[in-house]
Formats: C-alpha cells, sequence, structure tokens
C-alpha cells in the first residue's frame, strides 16, 4: 500500500492545548515552558511564561522531540544510555521528565515537553494540554 491516512495536530489544538497547559501551570504556582511538535519532531506551539527559566526552552523541546520519536514519557529511556543517546542526538534526546507522547483513535500525533518545574510538576503541566484536547499519552 502506498497510502495511509493520518490525523495531526491542526493549529486550533494546539492553541487550546497552550491554554490548558498554561491554566494548569498557573495553578499550581509553576511558571512553564512548553513546546508541542508534530509526530516528526516539528516544533508546531510554544511558550516561555513570565518568569519560566529560559533555558528550559530547550530541554522542553528536547523532552517533546523524544517522546514524538519514542511513543512514550522522555522519562522511559534507560538511564544507563541517556547520556550517550543525548550526546549521539547533539540534546536533541533526552530522558528528562516532562516529555509525553500525544495520541488520538491509536494514531501518534506528536509530542508535548514541558521545563521549569519538578518532573512531576512538568508531567501534571503537559497531561493538561493533552487532556484540553481529548487526546491521549498511550496508543492504547
Amino acid at each position: 500500500m502506498y497510502f495511509e491516512k493520518t490525523l495531526k495536530l491542526t493549529h486550533l489544538a494546539v492553541m487550546e492545548m497552550l491554554r490548558g497547559a498554561i491554566a494548569k501551570a498557573d495553578e499550581i504556582g509553576q511558571p512553564q515552558c512548553i513546546v508541542i511538535v508534530d509526530a516528526s519532531g516539528v516544533t508546531l506551539g510554544q511558550i516561555r511564561m513570565d518568569g519560566a527559566k529560559y533555558l528550559s526552552l530547550k530541554s522542553a523541546l528536547a523532552k517533546a522531540r523524544t517522546a514524538a520519536s519514542i511513543g512514550g514519557p522522555s522519562d522511559a529511556i534507560p538511564e544507563a544510555v541517556g547520556l550517550a543517546i543525548a550526546a549521539a542526538t547533539e540534546g536533541e534526546v533526552t530522558r528528562l521528565g516532562g516529555g509525553l507522547s500525544i495520541y488520538s483513535d491509536g494514531i501518534r500525533l506528536g509530542g508535548i515537553g514541558v521545563g521549569s518545574g519538578s518532573p512531576d510538576q512538568d508531567k501534571a503541566v503537559a497531561e493538561a494540554a493533552i487532556t484540553a484536547i481529548g487526546a491521549t499519552t498511550s496508543h492504547g
């Protein structure tokens, strides 16, 4: 078969995800850097909230791309290979927590990466963004 039907994140989905993420970050009192990528790792939207650490944009992008690439959370990368993978990809892949894959109807749409808080805060903000559009973090 030469063609397949796919789903993709629209700009409206990205805006709604950013709204959901910002609302959660405000609720927990932790300004965040939030990056959303499509399934191939291309950035669709990002924001650095007032007070978020500016270097966290880089880690948020790496988290989002990692999650989009592996189809799971960024912290699923095994610790034993984390540094080697980060070095081999010039920081494009990370095992830092806060990156989640985005699925709808079993199809991987992309990833979201959040940084500036603790791993648990980052994950909570990413989950809020995914929930805002009715998507899930796994294909199941």
